[in-house]
């Protein structure tokens, strides 16, 4: 399986250098929006199951919402409080985490995936937009958080971090994540010219929410009776499994790019 997941990752690196730094422009940014309407596809089927046409629907739904911002053209102070708001839904995540399991509407999950879709894709549109080398890093910033959680989890975990939605993960496995979010940033903030003393903290706070972002996806999936959102990916599942973290992760370093020196 590790061998599988090794390939897997190589595969898709290699997918997303072609994407960010070789492909135009314009090109890389619809294939980010579709990543995302995948993403919608598979949290249709939290919703739906198998139907297709319902699970159609949900991508028309999520895909309407990303238009319309790409087509209003947003003025930055009104980005600035979707960001903002989008903040505020991952800390109401949070405090969900404690009440679960809990039960959840279709509705309630209709909206949630919103909340979790649309804003991710503003986020990642801005991010690339600014500079690929900044999306880059912030999703170096999720995946070493992931990659130094799983083997620290894998040698050290013993007290698990939320056993009713992701009985895998552990505390030990979190303080694994953010000490290998911590190297990254010692190299990151050579490459982007900020001072340690800024960049690390905020990394850190980054890596955190992907945790919440990875644990709320988790609930849904749980709540669906769904173990992976797709198979797309051999070994890692589908579209949402590999970016349940970046959702969370990727406003808050949109809407920070200003506060860290990289606007």
């Amino acid at each position: 399986m590790l061998k599988q997941r090794i390939l897997t990752a190589i595969v898709a690196l290699t997918v997303l250098a072609v994407v960010l730094f070789v492909v135009p422009s314009v090109v890389a940014r619809m294939v980010i929006a579709a990543l995302l309407l995948a993403g919608a596809w598979e949290w249709g089927g939290f919703i739906f199951k198998d139907k297709a046409v319902g699970r159609l629907a949900y991508v028309a739904f999520v895909g309407g919402l990303m238009s319309a911002l790409f087509l209003l053209q947003l003025e930055p102070h009104l980005i600035d409080i979707i960001l903002k708001a989008t903040l505020g839904w991952w800390f109401a995540a949070l405090i969900w985490m404690f009440f679960f399991p809990t039960p959840v509407a279709k509705a309630i999950t209709w909206l949630c995936g919103a909340m979790v879709l649309v804003p991710a894709w503003m986020a990642l549109d801005i991010l690339y937009v600014q500079a690929p080398r900044i999306l880059l890093f912030t999703l170096l910033i999720v995946w070493a958080a992931d990659i130094g959680a799983y083997f620290a989890g894998k040698k050290f975990g013993r007290v698990k971090l939320a056993p009713k939605i992701s009985p895998g993960k552990s505390w030990e496995g979190v303080l694994g994540g953010l000490a290998a979010v911590m190297l990254l940033t010692v190299a990151g903030s050579q490459v982007l010219d900020i001072k340690m003393a800024v960049l690390i903290p905020f990394c850190l706070a980054v890596a955190l929410l992907s945790v919440v972002g990875d644990l709320t996806v988790s609930m849904f999936k749980r709540s669906a009776d769904v173990k992976d959102s797709g198979s797309l990916f051999p070994g890692h599942g589908g579209v949402l499994d590999r970016i349940d973290s970046v959702t969370a992760a990727a406003p808050l370093f949109a809407l920070a790019l200003g506060w860290i020196g990289l606007q």
